[in-house]
């Protein structure tokens, strides 16, 4: 690790203690003060709540969204309308190839076979790619999401990616989200409400059942609950 990357990653600890309680929009104000445009949002537009709290505090901030080829039509239609509405700067990911590209390689339906990774290859090497150009990122994780999502800090340091990662909602509930959404008429993906509690890529997501957390609808029945991005 580098004098610079170990100054990071004690600036994330220090912060994330400081800023346990915060408002969200104030961690996010944080981090714009802190790193400017070496500062962006990730977004997997299942809706732009972060997005929108990141244009408050930084208008104009970029937000990086993942197309992996494999998106329903509704997500990328959530990003397209939040590019065209909100004063933020949608930048758009893609994986080096492209999904037939990946089916000539490794064989079609990769994710049936080997879903971690097809992850790697889609979501995984284009975010670390994407990354590069900045010093924190921020996500819209949240504590009550799942169990492996428990401990997520506001601020903390992502070792793989010698980063800063910022997750300015990790204490909200989901009633906190939707009182936010309707305050301020934030975009949501239209799947949200059509039973789907996490949206993913469409061959591996489904809806969720009455009682389940919400990312149960995730990989259904494959024990694999995070897609490599988050640890």
């Amino acid at each position: 690790m580098t004098t610079a990357q170990q100054d990071l990653r004690t600036l994330a600890e220090q912060a994330g203690r400081e800023l346990e309680e915060a408002p969200a929009l104030d961690v996010l104000r944080w981090a714009a003060d802190t790193f400017g445009p070496r500062f962006c949002v990730t977004s997997s537009m299942e809706d732009a709540v972060v997005a929108h709290l990141a244009s408050r505090a930084l208008p104009g901030v970029d937000v990086v969204f993942l197309d992996t080829g494999y998106h329903f039509e509704e997500t990328i239609g959530t990003r397209d309308a939040v590019a065209a509405v909100m004063g933020v700067n949608v930048i758009t990911l893609t994986p080096r190839r492209t999904v037939a590209e990946q089916d000539a390689e490794y064989g079609p339906r990769l994710y049936e076979r080997d879903p971690d990774l097809c992850c790697a290859l889609r979501k995984v090497a284009p975010l670390r790619d994407g990354l590069a150009g900045y010093d924190a990122w921020a996500t819209g994780l949240r504590r009550d999401e799942s169990p492996t999502r428990a401990n997520t800090p506001v601020v903390g340091w992502d070792e793989k990616r010698r980063k800063v990662k910022v997750s300015p909602i990790a204490r909200w509930t989901q009633e906190d989200v939707d009182a936010y959404v309707t305050a301020h008429g934030v975009l949501t993906n239209p799947l949200l409400t059509d039973g789907y509690a996490s949206v993913g890529c469409a061959p591996c997501t489904r809806r969720v059942q009455a009682g389940e957390d919400a990312r149960a609808g995730r990989w259904a029945g494959r024990g694999k609950t995070e897609c490599g991005l988050h640890g």
